[in-house]
């Protein structure tokens, strides 16, 4: 007879279709290590930061597009930044659960026939990665940047690549395919020691007045405070899955975004409606990674290097704040007031972002890295343009990397009004734009480094728009 507590309500989480306790998963705990205890050993740790994919699983959640025909996606995520107290309510799929030795599932069938797996370290990772992809609705080629957060040192990504081409769609009778047709699981309320997911905002709200509470959802940078530096916080208070901070609407002044929508959901609802964020997703770390991040999270660390935030600065956007004295809005250009520091309040949570309508014309971002995608910015640029008859009416310009906060580059938009859209009218603005900020040496990149980066952007967004060579 096991001798493993029952599973209670609220506590308990469905892994690879049976009903397990969670027992054991208070905070610091991760859903890595927590899945391993059970003996799910498939999931490995090897970065502990997100960044190498050896610990992936899947996820029933919410679909990104919030689509009524397949309301759930099989959703893959990093398990080493996630607390294991996450898990509660929710269906789990780990590479254990896909397939048997004698009953492949077809994903490590076409690993193992086209020689995608040598050391098998990473296999498992990107066996859920290509499962999340494979179970996709409506999919048609494989996107490889389903693949973008998944680290191979040994076997060579071409068999990989090669085993995701030759995917197929699943099987009429594949019941993880039919689970993508029902409704996703709920988050329900429930505790554990360090660690709440209130059943209401107004709940959320009290619980953040407590001493040491610290606000939690996707944990893509908290997880990795908590791996790499030990941070303990007293109490975790979910805000994930709470329905006010989960809005997107598009109005004809406005779009308001839910700071509780991921970067995956944003990007899935708004359907390119604001190319900006469009340009910025893709290069925004990784799809495992943008499977758990937040507007809110991005914006409450504060991060001079948060790729979302120059975008966010060059669309005029403003933060809504809620607490318990109600909401209010602030200017993101008035939101840092020092390295990862902001006017939120104790207490205080981020509701929602408003981005204004109309967009300007001419929208770009300019990410310089040392690798091309999952990569922290040495310098990121964001324009935001109105260029009329060859004449720049109005510019935003938002900045990461060149200061203690992210910034409006001022001097350069003041520069560029009324400018000629050409390389010597342009001029004056590019030597603004290189003199904007207080860039440092740091071991990404050095402040001349960032100071060139930042001359050439403008005149590089000239070359890139039709006829931008001509002076």
């Amino acid at each position: 007879m096991s001798t493993e507590p029952a599973a209670r309500p609220g506590v308990a989480v469905t892994v690879n279709g049976a009903a397990r306790a969670l027992v054991g998963a208070q905070p610091p705990v991760t859903a890595l290590d927590w899945l391993r205890g059970l003996g799910l050993t498939g999931a490995k740790e090897g970065c502990a930061e997100g960044e190498c994919g050896a610990c992936a699983i899947l996820l029933a959640r919410p679909a990104p597009d919030a689509s009524p025909a397949a309301p759930t996606a099989w959703t893959a995520i990093n398990a080493c930044l996630v607390p294991a107290a996450a898990l509660a309510g929710q269906e789990v799929v780990t590479a254990e659960g896909l397939g048997a030795p004698d009953a492949l599932h077809p994903v490590q069938r076409e690993l193992a026939v086209r020689g995608g797996s040598q050391c098998g370290y990473c296999t498992p990772g990107f066996v859920c990665s290509m499962a999340a992809e494979f179970y996709r609705p409506g999919r048609g080629a494989f996107d490889h940047h389903a693949l973008s957060g998944n680290l191979c040192r040994c076997t060579g990504y071409r068999p990989i690549i090669e085993a995701a081409e030759a995917l197929v769609a699943p099987a009429a009778d594949d019941p993880l395919a039919a689970r993508t047709t029902a409704p996703p699981p709920s988050a329900p309320a429930h505790a554990l020691p360090g660690w709440v997911r209130p059943g209401s905002l107004t709940e959320a709200l009290a619980r953040l007045g407590e001493p040491g509470a610290v606000a939690v959802a996707g944990s893509t940078d908290l997880g990795v405070e908590a791996n790499l530096r030990g941070a303990r916080p007293d109490l975790l208070v979910a805000i994930d899955r709470l329905d006010e901070l989960r809005v997107l609407t598009v109005a004809d002044e406005v779009v308001e975004i839910g700071a509780a929508l991921t970067l995956s959901e944003v990007e899935a609802r708004l359907a390119g409606r604001i190319p900006l964020l469009d340009a910025v997703f893709p290069q925004f770390a990784s799809r495992l990674i943008r499977n758990g991040a937040t507007f809110g999270g991005n914006l409450g660390t504060g991060s001079p290097i948060g790729d979302l935030l120059p975008a966010l600065l060059a669309l005029d956007a403003d933060v809504v704040l809620v607490g318990p004295a109600g909401e209010r809005t602030v200017p993101l250009t008035a939101f840092f007031t020092g390295y990862r520091r902001s006017v939120r309040q104790p207490g205080e949570l981020i509701a929602r972002v408003r981005i204004p309508l109309p967009l300007a014309t001419t929208t770009a971002f300019h990410k310089i890295a040392k690798r091309r995608f999952d990569d922290i910015s040495s310098v990121a640029v964001a324009f935001a343009l109105d260029i009329v008859d060859g004449v720049v009416r109005g510019a935003a310009i938002g900045l990461g990397g060149v200061a203690a906060t992210p910034i409006r580059a001022t001097a350069a938009e003041h520069a560029l009004a009324g400018a000629a859209w050409t390389p010597a009218g342009i001029a004056p603005a590019a030597a603004a734009l290189a003199a904007a900020g207080t860039p440092l040496d740091d071991h990404r990149a050095s402040a001349s480094y960032r100071r060139a980066m930042l001359g050439q952007a403008l005149p590089r967004l000239l070359a890139e728009q039709p006829g931008g060579r001509a002076s």
